[in-house]
């Protein structure tokens, strides 16, 4: 075997290179590392080399040519190992040659040295691995000798057994090491302490044992056991069967059917075991739909040739494959398919296995409800519609008749027949029958015909029956009269009697006539006939006669009877007859028969009585038993029909709809927990008897352990050690979950040493509580212990063993361990568990108790209370539904926590279907009371209440009161006392009980309703109210639910009982409980409290109105406010107040409307006190009047007013135009200026780019709102918001790109939302920046131009000599040039004429020793880069003593400054001010 060599520098490195190896080894290594290299290369390679050189890679340190192609992998690399001499060789510099001589001898040397040396290093290698597989070989032979994987010796065994019962499966192992053993329940792994005392597991010497107890239909499984061990592993499996007893839901048949089956002959072959995994049970349908009812079997063996006959029966009676049932058995599963169904169908439904052992069997009954009638109240359809003594023409029918409960009696039927093929139904009867039974007469000779029957009743007809199989119109005779002769095996001839005898002339007399069916209504005759009868047809004539009269009559004269049977109706009840018969052929009339003798026309059975004796018992939680005693008078008996109904509620509903002929009847369907009463009807043929008596009310429940009355209980668990000495244990346990149906009356206790194989009774006596002390013991020594429960049934299974208990002293401080954990009100979050107070102490009292809590997947353990609590419950909350958790309890004394309790079994948190809580209320005589219900009662189960979870037996202070599933505790005398958490727990049950804490608020509130219904009161509609009229009258009213007519009233005003007088008519309707009375004039007088007393019996009430202050005053006010509403109307008055309005072009209309005005009638209009004449006078007509304002704002907020006045009155009318009436006007102009928004548009401005919308109206108070990008704007000097009359805009002030993207105007007007959008991105953004570049440009130039801002009037006029100073204000930017003109030519400055720009922008000219020269028109001419402005000013000089000239209107003479002496400069003047700026060019 090849072995691959990893070099040294793979096996030390993960990382490595051929860095460190010089050129010449790694080309040596390439080489003999390739697969060329290694068995291909030889001698000739060298000569071709010449051939490839191109093609080689050299080193500049080699002598030869290294042939090294990339992709090649070498399995192993060999190192090049140097000595010191070639590495100083390769120091030296050596000239290039290409003379291989010594050179290549000594390389071919060191390879040859290198390739030995790397075989020597595999060889050895590949010996070393030959030793240690042969040293493994070895080691493996020796081991095999003792070690093996697990082995079955004994396999396990599949158990069939009883429900309640125990099984036990064995099972033995081999196998070194000691193999493990796993026990698995349908491959899921059995965990022995999730319930311990279900399943226990045993181990010894080899022999493996699973205990399964109390077995039960969930424990049908197949069972594993899984040995293991480091070998390896095995498994066994084995079946259990849990049968129930006596069917699985039915402790008793549904109904008592002989159980004597009729077995077919006993097929021969191997024996097979049958085991039901799935069954059919009871099963309910309605006529017309499809029932499938499916076995599936567990075959042992399961042999394919050998498989079981699977047969299907109803009633007893074997059901063959028809078009109404359809059969089909494979894959160990039998089908059984009905596809109509009908109530023919209805009965007790068997699958019969047929196999070498006998039958195996399963029975369930199926119900079939009628089908919902075709008219309202009809009956249901008859059933088993079936014919006897089919003859020629003439076929009788019988039928069953339905059960009915609600609808009318059935008062007779109708027959229908159709011949088979066709769907042509003809009704038989004209009338309805009103027996089961009928006649069918009229029919075709050798014809197929199918019948079916209908009810009738008052309401309606039924639906019709499941018609019959078909039936023959033939006489059966005829076949007997037929002859069979055979010559030989392939022929034969058939010859009829009627040949052999021929011609009979005239044919003979019938004989043996007699009366074959007797009814009120019919009577049917039968003979036999002629003998010899010939070849010729026969026919018969009937004839009657009165009995003792000698006058016959023919009864079928028109058509002949052609068999010997015929059906007489039209006869008279009660009357006797007698009859005869003639025969009759073509070749005459026979002599008449012998008379029948008198015959009297009558029923031949009565109407049954009805059964008696009728009683329920249960059966399980959804069915009960009835029985009944038979009835007395039932000839010719068809079945009986039970019925049931719901206690209290007279709702009869049928239990079963075909009759049964027993005594006995399981009723199915019925709702657990709730009371039922049942009776029973007989029915025969002619009818359907009264109902029995009802039955006693039971509860429907299941039946005390499936009818066993007792059983021994099921085992104690979790056994704890509570105390501890030298020689003796004091133990606790849990009380059974299950007490077998009555009260557990003691214990017997079993302990061993843990090394001893023998159990040793512990006591004696029987213990009567559940601690015990066990003393005589060992110290120092390991002991377990088991419990078992005791009833009247018996002892019941032992407990699992304990653990080992040491017996040894206890001498800590801290507690012992707390004991009896259990647990209640397990809801899907919360439970509360209790527990019990350490036996041993410590060195101190408990003070408290502390609640530990672990999740059944984890091993944390947590503690759920912050501090110890002091109680021996807690409430445990915030747990997670579906989820299981384990709990543990500690004692705390001062010296510290104790030992904590054995852990509690795992509870699953999730509440109970159908969980009930402890409800408080107040019943009718005014008791106070906590009540708890249950529907899941034993016979033994009873209600145990507590209060703070100690069980209540004897108090003065309250008293319990069971009936049923209703369990109360009533306090006799409530009062805070009373406060705390009340419990209530239902035993033998699955742990339902509740708890209710009785709080101060809730106490109080029962106490209240209680006082209430001990002191009744008369409950009212309405309290006192009252109303004011038109008129200004008060009118006071109160109504009552209900009163006698014997009730009576009174009205009491200020302590003073007011009688029915003019000024209050009092009235009081006790047929509607109305009390009312009118006050005519109410006036301050009647303030005070009105109160109405009622008296009914002993029932009061007493309603009061405080009519006192404020309230007083409304009502005063209300009343002048009608009465003057009364006197204002008598006159011109508003019959519609002043309101507003607004139309669509945004105009406000004040409108109001006026009623009962003449022409005289003068109108007017205000406006805060001022006169405003309307558009449009009132319309005399419509009465409207209306005042427009066109552009509504704030300017129209104030006062309106309209009024009234002629000489019959006047009246005036008020509209305040401010705070909300404003806001809600201008959130109406809001609404249509938002329907009437354009969408938005751009326009550029020089200070930004404008979004604009064009809009009815737009006013400042509108609520406007602007959005960019979703995100609101406020107005700021970035983005600025505003609008004009019509339009709204919002301006971008120097947009950037983060001004781009979507924007949203929104007009809101209260309600609604207007928008608009526009999308300021892309080419539309790009061609406003453009135009607000422009615009900016030009209105930058237009800022900073040369101008001037003011200071120079339009006309100077000034005295001769004075000095004239003209002073301006200039601008520009950059600085203007200021130059000053002199009838529009620049002015020439010189001393005379001084010009001087101060500060960059006041400009001067300063004119001293002014002239009459000086006059004319001045100007100043400003301009800088960007243009600039000429200002002109007219100087007019007057001299001395002259009149000043006048000034034109609108301009003031500047201020003249005097000349100081010629010795001081004159200053500037301040600039002139004026009312107009002069003009710019």
């Amino acid at each position: 075997m090849a072995t691959k060599i990893l070099p040294f520098y793979q096996r030390r490195h993960k990382h490595y290179g051929y860095d460190y190896r010089s050129l010449d080894s790694r080309s040596l290594v390439k080489k003999y590392s390739s697969k060329s290299s290694s068995s291909k290369r030889s001698s000739s390679a060298l000569e071709t080399s010449s051939g490839i050189f191109h093609s080689a890679k050299f080193s500049p340190c080699a002598k030869r040519v290294c042939h090294c192609f990339e992709d090649e992998v070498p399995e192993y690399t060999v190192p090049a190992f140097r000595n010191r001499e070639g590495e100083e060789e390769q120091a030296k510099p050596k000239a290039r040659t290409f003379l291989y001589g010594t050179k290549l001898w000594k390389m071919e040397a060191e390879i040859a040295r290198l390739r030995r040396s790397a075989h020597e290093r595999t060889d050895m290698l590949a010996l070393r691995r030959m030793e240690e597989e042969r040293t493994s070989v070895q080691r493996h032979v020796r081991e095999d000798s003792i070690c093996r994987a697990p082995e079955f010796l004994v396999r396990l065994r599949s158990h069939t057994v009883w429900e309640k019962s125990f099984v036990k499966l064995f099972c033995t192992v081999q196998g070194f090491p000691t193999p493990l053993v796993r026990w698995y329940k349908d491959d899921v792994y059995i965990d022995q302490t999730s319930e311990p005392a279900k399943n226990r597991m045993d181990s010894y010497y080899g022999v493996h044992s699973l205990e399964i107890n109390r077995c039960n239909i969930n424990d049908t499984a197949q069972y594993t056991a899984l040995a293991f061990n480091i070998h390896g592993e095995a498994t066994s499996s084995a079946t259990v069967i849990v049968k129930r007893f006596r069917g699985e839901e039915e402790p008793y048949h549904s109904v008592l059917l002989p159980l004597n089956l009729p077995l077919l002959s006993p097929p021969i072959f191997t024996h097979i075991d049958i085991q039901y995994s799935e069954k059919f049970g009871v099963s309910f349908g309605t006529e017309g739909e499809t029932m499938i009812l499916s076995c599936r079997m567990i075959l042992t063996p399961n042999l394919s040739r050998l498989q079981p006959e699977a047969v299907w029966y109803r009633d007893d009676v074997e059901i063959k494959k028809s078009k109404w049932a359809a059969m089909f058995y494979n894959d160990c599963t039998a089908t059984l398919t009905l596809p109509h169904l009908n109530k023919d169908d209805e009965g007790l439904y068997t699958l019969r296995l047929i196999t070498r052992g006998g039958i195996s069997q399963h029975s369930a009954y199926i119900f079939v409800r009628d089908a919902d009638a075709l008219v309202v109240g009809a009956p249901g359809a008859p059933m088993d519609v079936t014919f006897y003594d089919a003859n020629k023409d003439y076929v009788i029918l019988t039928w069953k008749p339905p059960n009915v409960t609600k609808e009318s009696p059935v008062i007779g039927y109708f027959v229908d027949r159709c011949e088979a093929g066709t769907d042509n139904w003809i009704q038989c009867n004209d009338a309805p029958v009103k027996i089961c039974k009928y006649p069918v007469t009229g029919l075709f000779e050798g014809r197929s015909y199918i019948f079916r029957v209908r009810a009738v009743n008052n309401s309606g007809i039924s639906r019709p029956s499941r018609a019959t199989d078909a039936v023959t119109a033939l006489d059966p005779a005829d076949l007997a009269r037929l002859q069979t002769f055979y010559f030989d095996e392939s022929r034969h001839i058939i010859v009829s009697q009627d040949d052999l005898e021929g011609d009979v002339k005239p044919p003979g007399i019938p004989t043996n006539v007699h009366v074959a069916e007797t009814s009120k209504n019919y009577i049917v005759l039968s003979w036999d006939p002629p003998e010899p009868r010939g070849r010729d047809p026969l026919k018969y004539y009937i004839e009657k006669t009165m009995a003792g009269s000698t006058s016959w009559q023919r009864v079928n004269q028109e058509i002949a009877a052609r068999s010997p049977r015929f059906a007489i109706f039209d006869l008279v009840e009660e009357k006797s007859y007698e009859f005869r018969v003639y025969a009759v052929n073509k070749f005459g009339l026979s002599q008449p028969s012998e008379s029948t003798g008198p015959v009297v026309v009558k029923e031949r059975i009565a109407i049954p009585s009805p059964p008696s004796d009728v009683r329920a018992a249960r059966n399980t939680k959804h069915s009960v038993v009835v029985h009944w005693m038979a009835s007395k008078t039932a000839s010719e008996l068809i079945g009986y029909y039970v019925d049931s109904c719901l206690l209290g509620t007279n709702d009869w509903q049928p239990c079963n709809h075909r009759p049964v002929k027993y005594t006995r009847f399981v009723v199915h369907g019925l709702k657990n927990g709730l009371k039922y009463i049942f009776r029973v009807k007989t029915a025969n043929a002619l009818g359907v008897s009264e109902v029995s008596q009802e039955s006693e009310p039971i509860i429907v429940q299941a039946a005390l352990r499936g009818g066993i009355p007792h059983a021994a209980p099921s085992s104690p668990y979790g056994i704890t050690l509570l105390d501890c000495t030298n020689d003796s244990m004091t133990l606790g346990w849990k009380i059974p979950r299950f007490t077998g149906g009555s009260d557990i009356t003691g214990y017997y206790m079993d302990h061993r040493e843990v090394t001893d194989l023998h159990w040793h009774e512990s006591n004696v006596k029987q213990i009567i509580g559940r601690v015990y002390k066990v003393e005589n013991l060992k110290e120092g020594s390991f002991y377990e212990f088991k419990v078992s429960a005791q009833n009247l049934g018996g002892i019941g299974i032992p407990s699992d063993s304990s653990r080992a208990f040491k017996c040894e002293a206890w001498t800590m401080s801290e507690p012992g361990p707390t004991y009896d954990l259990t647990f209640c009100e397990i809801r899907n979050t919360s439970l509360v568990i209790l527990w019990k107070a350490p036996i041993f102490t410590g060195s101190s009292p408990v003070t408290g108790y502390t609640v530990d809590i672990c999740e059944t997947s984890s091993e944390e353990w947590r503690t759920v209370t912050e501090k110890p609590v002091s109680t021996r419950y807690l409430k445990v909350t915030k747990l997670e539904k579906g989820k299981s958790y384990m709990f543990r309890v500690h004692a705390v004394n001062a010296a510290g926590q104790g030992m904590p309790s054995e852990p509690s079994e795992p509870v699953l948190i999730q509440a109970r279907p159908g969980t009930k809580e402890i409800t408080a209320d107040v019943d009718a005589e005014g008791n106070i009371y906590l009540n708890f219900e249950c529907h899941e009662l034993t016979d033994v189960s009873h209600f145990a209440w507590g209060k703070a979870y100690e069980e209540i037996t004897h108090s003065s202070k309250v008293h319990i009161e069971t009936e049923g599933e209703k369990s109360k505790l009533i306090f006799k005398h409530p009062d805070m006392s009373d406060l705390g958490t009340y419990s209530v727990a239902v035993s033998d049950t699955d742990g339902i009980s509740s708890s209710y804490v009785l709080e101060k608020e809730e106490l109080e509130r029962l106490m209240a309703l209680s006082h209430e219904i001990r002191h009744p009161t008369i409950p009212l509609k309405n309290e006192l109210s009252y109303e004011v009229f038109d008129r200004g009258q008060v009118r006071f009213w109160l109504q009552a639910e209900s009163v006698s007519p014997n009730a009576t009233c009174k009205f009491i005003v200020n302590d003073l009982e007011l009688a029915d007088s003019k000024d209050h008519k009092i009235t009081f309707d006790k047929s509607t409980g109305m009390i009312e009375m009118v006050m005519e004039q109410f006036t301050s007088k009647n303030e005070g409290t009105y109160t109405v007393q009622i008296e009914d019996g002993r029932a009061k009430k007493q309603s009061s109105l405080v009519f006192i202050g404020e309230a007083f005053k409304t009502a005063l006010a209300e009343a002048e406010f009608q009465r003057k509403e009364f006197l204002r109307k008598q006159g011109p008055h508003f019959a519609e107040y002043l309101h507003w309005h607004v139309t669509e072009d945004c105009e406000v209309e004040l409108m109001c409307k006026v009623a009962n005005t003449k022409k005289e009638t003068v109108f007017g209009w205000y406006k805060d006190f001022v006169a405003v004449v309307p558009e449009e006078p009132p319309n005399p007509q419509t009465g409207d009047s209306k005042l427009r304002i066109p552009e509504f704002s704030k300017k129209d907020m104030g006062e309106y007013k309209m009024t009234l006045k002629d000489d019959k009155g006047q009246d005036i009318t008020v509209l305040d135009v401010a705070g909300k009436v404003y806001e809600e006007i201008v959130q109406e102009i809001s609404k249509i200026s938002g329907l009437s928004a354009s969408e938005l548009k751009i326009k550029c401005t020089p200070e930004g780019i404008r979004l604009q919308s064009f809009l009815m109206y737009y006013m400042e108070d509108m609520k406007v709102f602007w959005y960019h990008k979703e995100s609101k704007i406020a107005s700021s000097e970035k983005m600025r918001i505003g609008g004009s009359s019509e339009q709204v805009w919002m301006q971008i002030c120097e947009p950037t790109d983060r001004e781009k993207g979507k924007y949203t105007m929104e007009i809101f007007d209260g309600k609604t939302s207007y928008k608009r959008h526009l999308d300021l991105s892309g080419e539309a953004y790009a061609e406003a920046y453009t135009e607000f570049q422009r615009l900016k440009a030009a209105a930058f130039a237009e800022k900073n131009r040369g101008k001037v801002l003011g200071g120079l009037p339009d006309v100077v006029t000034i005295m001769e000599g004075k000095t004239l100073s003209l002073t301006s204000t200039v601008f520009g930017d950059p600085s203007p040039e200021v130059t000053w003109l002199k009838n529009d030519k620049d002015l020439e400055l010189n001393d005379h004429h001084i010009a001087t720009v101060e500060q960059g922008k006041y400009a001067s000219l300063t004119i001293k020793g002014v002239t009459t020269e000086d006059s004319g028109k001045y100007g100043i001419n400003v301009r800088n880069k960007y243009g600039g402005e000429t200002i002109d000013v007219t100087v007019s000089v007057y001299k001395h003593g002259e009149e000043i000239p006048a000034v034109k209107r609108g301009v003031q003479p500047p201020p003249v400054h005097s000349t100081p002496p010629p010795a001081e400069a004159p200053k500037p003047a301040a600039p002139p001010k004026s009312s107009k700026i002069g003009r710019r060019k």
